[in-house]
Order: structure tokens, then sequence, then C-alpha cells
């Protein structure tokens, strides 16, 4: 066991932001701390982190308590944290020495994770210079430059195109092979669900869900079905009162609230004849869940 936080709370000017919140991580995986803006998800990084103090509860990383001289980690941070008028190669330098990093050994981590991350041409050049993304890339490059044990990414992937979205998945995939821990906060629930084992969804600082993401689905009915076909099926699904979702060149996702009528629709476009090169019912997704829970 690496990861407790045990009853933890947190109050601000009178205002309880974090309630008696608990989670472990036993292993290295990606774990998900999902909240609506202002739920107290960064207040809980920080304290995990030691940047701030608890006012309750236990946090400890290898059963020790968590402070800043005993946890190696990584922190990305939602906002952004590069100066825009200094050269990246010198920024980089001064945040791998501040970790403790020799100047040869933080130059070579600095030349490998550049190459990576496919940003090596843009070393020598000021952070305003770079587009969004690349300076994204940048930062995230701050936080695991000393190869930390564990690693909280805050919207990792804000600003991203979908080439060098697949390029940082890739390289979070190759940190938990590597025994890391990664705590991920997002608000594209697509890729919590694509990454995370395990989550915790907050909402005003109270944990409504929390545990195995698998599992909790598994806990739901199918409430829709895809169905890819050659040819226009509205009339067949008006038929049995069922409701399309969204259809795209054919291809249907339609709203069940039980099994059997997806399976009568079937049975019905095979008996007219229609082909159907696709057929599957689908649990709710991630992005159900967390509106069911805090949608209010």
């Amino acid at each position: 066991m690496s990861l407790v936080l045990k009853n933890v709370s947190k109050t601000f000017v009178g205002k309880l932001v974090v309630d008696n919140i608990s989670f472990t991580m036993n292993k290295p995986s990606v774990f998900g701390l999902l909240g609506t803006n202002g739920a107290g998800k960064t207040t809980t990084i920080r304290m995990l982190l030691g940047i701030i103090k608890k006012d309750s509860g236990d946090i400890t990383w290898k059963e020790k308590t968590v402070d800043r001289k005993n946890v190696n980690f990584g922190y990305l941070p939602e906002e952004r944290g590069i100066y825009p008028k200094t050269k990246i190669i010198d920024q980089l330098m001064y945040f791998a020495e501040l970790k403790g990093m020799k100047k040869e050994e933080a130059f070579a981590s600095i030349n490998k994770w550049a190459k990576e991350l496919k940003v090596e041409e843009y070393l020598q050049m000021p952070a305003e210079k770079l587009s969004k993304g690349n300076q994204q890339k940048i930062q995230f490059m701050t936080a695991i430059i000393h190869n930390p044990e564990l690693v909280v990414l805050d919207e990792p992937f804000s600003g991203l195109d979908p080439v060098n979205t697949e390029i940082l998945k890739n390289i979070i995939i190759d940190l938990v092979k590597n025994g890391k821990y990664v705590i991920m906060s997002a608000h594209q629930m697509a890729t919590i669900e694509e990454f995370c084992s395990d989550i915790l969804i907050l909402n005003k600082g109270k944990t409504v869900l929390e545990g195995n993401l698998k599992q909790i689905k598994e806990e739901y009915p199918a409430n829709r079905v895809e169905i890819d076909v050659k040819q226009n099926i509205d009339n067949y699904i008006k038929e049995l009162d069922l409701e399309i979702e969204n259809v795209t060149n054919n291809n249907y996702t339609i709203k069940i609230n039980e099994e059997d009528r997806a399976h009568k629709l079937l049975n019905k476009l095979i008996s007219e004849g229609i082909k159907v090169d696709k057929f599957e019912i689908k649990k709710p997704t991630l992005n159900d869940i967390f509106i069911e829970k805090v949608g209010e």
C-alpha cells in the first residue's frame, strides 16, 4: 500500500471545501480524481503533495506522513507555470536543479524527454514563441524530468492536438509500466475512462462515488445500443418507440431502457433483409455516470 488518504478535510475562511474524503492507491496505475469546478480537486491535490496543510485526517506515502521531503513527486498544474521570456532549455535546467538534479543528469533527462515529446527544436526558443500545445508539453516535462515516483496531472491534454495527445497518452502508459503512481484530473470523461482503473468523484467537497471503474459500470444497466447499417432505419426504430440519440452515415446510437427491446430491433432488421454491420449493447459511459452524480 503506497498512497493513502483517510478522512481528509480542509476548511478555508469558514467554508468546508474538502469533506472527509478517503482513497488508496495500492499499485502503479492511473487514478482519476473528478469533479465539477470548485468541487475540491485542486485542494485535495495540494494537500496530498504537502503544498498546503490539511485540517484533519491522514495522508501517507509508503506508510510515512506526506511532506515535501519524503515524497518525490511531479506536479502538472492546470495553470501555466512557465516563464514566457525565458529560453525553454534554461527553464528546464532551473526546474531540474530545484529538484536536486546535477547539471549533467538534468541535461541528459531534458534531451531524452525533448526527443520523446518531439520538442527538441524549441529548446533554444523563449516559451512565448511556442504554441499552447507545445507549452503544455514543456510543462509536462517539468513534472517528470526528475523521475518522480508520484505524478499528479491536472488537465494534462489541455491544448493538445490529436497527434500530440497520442504522444502524451503513450508516455503516461509507459510511466505506469515503469512503476509510477499517476493521479489524473480532467474534464474529458472519455480520457479518464481510457486510462483510469479507479476513480473518485467529488461534489461540493464530498465523495459521491469512489471505486473501481469497471465494477462501478457493471452495476449499471445497459442504456444504449449502437447499430451500423447501410441504409436509413428510422421507421423501424420508431415502430418500437425507441429514441435516436445520434446518427451519422447510418451509424445509429439508440437509447434503450431494457436489452430485450434492442434485440427486438435487431431481429426486425434481419427479418427485413437489412444487413447489420455492427450491433453493440453498451453500458453507461463515465460521462453519463458523472452527470447523474453531480448534474444537479
